[in-house]
This record gives structure tokens, C-alpha cells and sequence, in this order.
């Protein structure tokens, strides 16, 4: 589960856009508590405070506590805007949360045991079609990430979303196909050299089975992806 935060704020006084240019140039940034049935709460946060929780790199993941006084928000962050030229934040938004809410994430993944993929030993390449997965995920039990075992895959071997193992609480967001996460590909180098290598009996035992088999895997998983 992606870690807690917690981030001090204060209420705002005044709405408008000569009142967020003000707080901006005090070091502030407008921001918005939203959701859950109740009325929504303007408030300003410290600018360096809440680029050092977005420099954690998962803080858009991570359930974050909003101080406001002596009250406490249990919030997630669902958008922050960012000046065009300086990429500080501008404004942020925070969905309000009740421990039974459910709420749709976008979880990064890490492939593991690389070392222990056939595939990826022979000079195989690991093609990321998703960096991240779409899921819907208990308020209080949001993944920092989703590990994938790369272990006994090899060249043409394709990672699909009904392989993943998601943690509890967890499900994911896209259920009407079985997409693909990442496939194991030859390098172009590696395809070459195992061509020139063929004797002509070889090519033409391989062009004899390629026309029994139809289409090959590398046509196939292109057809595939094009579907995505």
C-alpha cells in the first residue's frame, strides 16, 4: 500500500483569480477539498511543501491527511495543475474519501527475476505497452505499485492482465478484453543474425512451416497491440 501523508493547509478567505495570484505570490498554492457528499472547501497550501510530497513520485497514489486547524481530511489527490513555463503547481484538487470509498488509480509496474526469463537471457527485449495499470481500488488499500514476474518468459511471450495476481482490495478498471502489459521481442539485430545464419534447407523448412502456420507470432502480437 502506497504511504500516508499529511499536508497543512489553511482555509481561503476569498475566491477569485486576484486572490490565487496573491497566494501565489506568497508561496501558496489554491487547492480544493471535493466529494463525498459535502460541500467542497477552498484552502491554500505551501507551495514547497506540496512540491516536495510530488517530488516522492507517488503521491498522486498515496491517500493524503489535509490539516486544516484542528480538522482532518482523508483525501487523495486528483489533479494538480502546473505553470506552463515554470512547472510549479498552480492549483491543486482533492477527492474527499470515507474508508469503504471505492476510487479508480493509475498504478505503476515493476517487472521482477528478469534474471530468470530465458527470453531476456538470450538478448530478448521487454516491449512496455502499459506503464501503468487502470484500477479500482479500496480507499485504504491503494497499491504502490504492481509487481510482474518475469520469471520463465521468453522471446514471443506476451504479459496479459489475467496473468497479474492484483492485490486484495483490488480489481481492474478495464474489464471488456484481456489486454496486453508487455511482450518479450527479439532485438532487430538478433533477428538479423539468426537469418544470415540459416543454410537454404533451413529458409525453406522455415518459409514450408510459416506458410502451414499463417501469419507469425511477431504478425500476430502487432494485430493484437493495433487492437489495444
Amino acid at each position: 500500500m502506497s504511504d500516508a501523508l499529511t499536508l497543512p493547509a489553511e482555509t481561503r478567505e476569498r475566491a477569485g483569480k486576484g486572490a490565487s495570484r496573491a497566494l501565489r505570490r506568497d508561496g501558496r498554492v489554491p487547492a480544493v477539498i471535493y466529494g463525498g457528499k459535502e460541500e467542497p472547501i477552498t484552502i491554500h497550501v505551501e507551495g514547497k511543501e506540496l512540491v516536495k510530497q510530488l517530488m516522492t513520485g507517488h503521491f498522486m497514489n498515496s491517500i493524503v491527511m489535509i490539516e486544516v486547524g484542528k480538522e482532518k481530511f482523508r483525501t487523495i489527490p486528483k489533479d494538480v495543475a502546473f505553470h506552463p513555463v515554470t512547472d510549479r503547481p498552480m492549483h491543486a484538487d482533492f477527492l474527499r474519501l470515507s474508508k469503504d470509498s471505492k476510487i479508480d488509480v493509475a498504478i505503476p509496474v515493476v517487472f521482477i527475476n528478469e534474471e530468470a526469463s530465458p527470453g531476456l537471457k538470450k538478448g530478448g527485449v521487454l516491449n512496455v505497452v502499459r506503464h501503468e495499470l487502470e484500477l479500482v481500488c479500496e480507499a485504504d488499500k491503494i497499491p504502490s505499485e504492481i509487481e510482474i514476474d518475469v520469471t520463465g518468459k521468453e522471446v514471443g511471450d506476451s504479459i496479459h492482465i489475467s496473468e497479474i495476481k492484483l492485490p486484495e482490495g483490488s480489481e481492474s478498471a478495464i474489464t471488456d478484453r484481456d489486454y496486453t502489459i508487455a511482450t518479450l521481442v527479439a532485438p532487430s539485430a538478433l533477428k538479423k543474425s539468426e537469418g544470415e545464419g540459416q543454410t537454404g534447407e533451413d529458409m525453406e523448412a522455415g518459409e514450408t512451416a510459416a506458410t502451414e502456420q499463417g501469419p507469425d507470432a511477431d504478425a500476430a502480437q502487432e494485430q493484437e497491440d493495433k487492437s489495444e
